[in-house]
Formats: structure tokens, sequence, C-alpha cells
């Protein structure tokens, strides 16, 4: 389960910078489909990560049905970011 627990830590800590980084660049980025990403990068995040750290502390092998929910917000928010950029440059 430590290694469960560290795929967590890791996809939490990348998320996390994502989104540091996408608050501070929002500016450049086309505002409706940027504040999209940002939201469902944050509850992919936590669906992923949270169902993870569940599934790793407490041993319930069930939370692991849960996971991939979060696994599809958090393709969901990359598609919007890229989106976002997309339609950045396709404006310029």
């Amino acid at each position: 389960m430590l290694t469960v627990f560290e795929l967590a830590v890791r996809y939490q800590l990348y998320h996390a910078l994502v989104l540091l980084a996408l608050g501070a660049g929002l500016d450049h980025l086309q505002p409706p489909a940027s504040i999209w990403a940002g939201w469902i990068l944050f509850l992919g995040t936590v669906i992923f990560c949270g169902t993870l750290y569940l599934l790793s502390l407490s041993g319930a092998r069930w939370w692991g049905i849960v996971t991939p929910i979060g696994g599809l917000a958090l393709l969901a928010g990359w598609v919007c970011l890229a989106w976002s950029a997309w339609a950045r440059i396709r404006a310029q």
C-alpha cells in the first residue's frame, strides 16, 4: 500500500504545481476554458488522490472503483487546458 500512497503524493504534487502555474498565467490563456481547466483539475486531483489515500490508509479496496473517475477528470482538465492554450494561439 506504500506504493499506492506514493503514487497519490506524486500526482497531487504534479497537479498542485500545474494549478499554481495556471493561476499565475491565467491572463495568458482564454478565460472560460482556463477557468474550467482549473476547476476540473482541482476536482480530479481531489477525487483521484483522495481515493488513493483512502485506499492505502484504510485498506478498503472498493475505493479503487471511484479512482478512475478522478483520473478521467484529470484527463478532461488537461484537455481543457490544451484547448485554452490553443484558443489563445488561434486568437492572436
